[in-house]
């Protein structure tokens, strides 16, 4: 098959898959289970409504997002023909059509391969409408751009890691990879100049934009993280706690549930220093290094985290899709799992969620499956990214690799 005829293909492939979900999503096809799509017709409209008056959503505490999402909550007003959640829905369509353009022009040429669209192609349906329904697909499509700009200009990569990390937090982690040198001081330099004007902006111009900072202190557990594993066996042997809708989620709540959630927090601070020894340890930077440490990391930070929410498998997806633009790439594996991890989450949310919430035989089996897919691709990456870039640099010997990026944006010797 060559390269034009795949990329039809998957062109095809991706048309047909995106169809269907918006015929479900616009509910043309009616799925079991709940109704995901009611957070955009109720919770992001109310928000959209609030925000129009001048002011962040303060008090409600279930709005715990950066500044910059306010601009996902109000982007149905570009197409002021629609209704609004007709209107979020096309947008989430544009964005994923984005990500799948980008990824196929990047996978052209020496060293890349096609494989990272059809993890997207793939992805996105087997989470299902969730994909739609949540703004994350804009936010997944900030961070794909900014991690394939990244390959030529690393400004562009640390402004869009600041803008998507001011719509979802989490993009900030696109930048742990980015080669030693020039390539990290223009980027991390974007980011944070990026980020100051921005929040300057979004402070003035209505006030509670900064709210969000302290917004989840209170959470606890959610039914669907690592830790409510704990509860679901739990209740197998009377324990006596409860789930309620708590801070705009499914949640644990009762005996020793702060205790668990402490411990998740503190999972997520080993996270960070691991992290961080791999940054100071590294030596050998190659061009996919900068898309496998974002994807390790992001990893890293959605296992541990107090809240697993579907949607998160989606930024997963993407950075998996970014991994696998690059032939020299580690990440095939831990990319396959985060697939099947996918797919066993669209399983347990929308369509067995009541087997969740319930803790029956099923809810375990399936959280515990798509947590233990998530654990173990979580290890796999880490343990690949550290072979790669830390023990392969050190048994070789020599001075440490720089990425292809640094050696186009080295100056000529005069």
């Amino acid at each position: 098959m060559t390269g034009s005829t795949g990329a039809r293909l998957a062109v095809a492939v991706w048309a047909l898959t995106r169809v269907a979900l918006l015929l479900c999503v616009t509910k043309v096809i009616t799925l079991p289970g709940p109704d995901v799509t009611s957070d955009v017709s109720v919770i992001y409209h109310g928000w959209s409504e609030v925000l129009k008056t001048g002011t962040y959503p303060r008090s409600d505490v279930t709005w715990q997002y950066p500044p910059l999402a306010a601009l996902a909550v109000l982007s149905p007003a570009l197409l002021p023909f629609l209704d609004y959640a007709s209107a979020f829905f096309v947008l989430a369509f544009v964005c994923d059509l984005l990500v799948l353009g980008l990824l196929l022009y990047a996978g052209r040429g020496d060293g890349r391969w096609p494989a990272g669209a059809w993890v997207w192609v793939a992805g996105v349906p087997l989470l299902g409408t969730t994909a739609y329904a949540r703004y994350d697909v804009m936010v997944t499509a900030v961070a794909v751009a900014a991690l394939l700009a990244g390959l030529r200009h690393p400004r562009v990569l640390g402004a869009l890691a600041a803008v998507g990390a001011l719509l979802k937090v989490w993009p900030a982690l696109i930048l742990a990879g980015t080669a030693r040198g020039r390539a990290t001081r223009w980027a991390w330099t974007a980011a944070a100049a990026t980020a100051a004007g921005l929040l300057v902006v979004c402070t003035v111009a209505m006030p509670g934009a900064l709210d969000f900072l302290g917004s989840q202190r209170d959470r606890g557990t959610e039914v669907e993280s690592l830790g409510a594993l704990v509860f679901h066996v739990a209740r197998q042997f009377g324990w006596q706690g409860r789930v309620e809708f708590h801070y705009g989620s499914m949640e644990f709540m009762g005996p020793h549930v702060p205790l668990v959630s402490t411990l998740a927090v503190g999972l997520s601070v080993l996270a960070f220093g691991w992290l961080l020894l791999w940054r100071l340890r590294a030596r050998e930077f190659g061009v996919s290094t900068p898309a496998d440490a974002a994807f390790a990391a992001v990893l890293l930070f959605t296992t541990t985290s107090r809240v697993i929410s579907p949607q998160y498998m989606l930024w997963l997806v993407g950075l998996a899709a970014v991994c696998l633009v690059f032939r020299d790439s580690r990440m095939v594996l831990p990319a396959g799992l985060v697939l099947v991890a996918t797919g066993v989450t669209q399983w347990e949310f929308p369509l067995g969620f009541v087997h969740v919430v319930t803790s029956d035989a099923t809810g375990v089996t399936l959280m515990f499956l798509r947590n233990g897919l998530l654990v173990a691709a979580t290890l796999i990456a880490c343990r690949r990214l550290w072979r790669q870039t830390v023990t392969g640099a050190a048994r070789e010997g020599g001075p440490a690799a720089r990425s292809g990026l640094d050696r186009a944006t080295e100056p000529v010797a005069s």
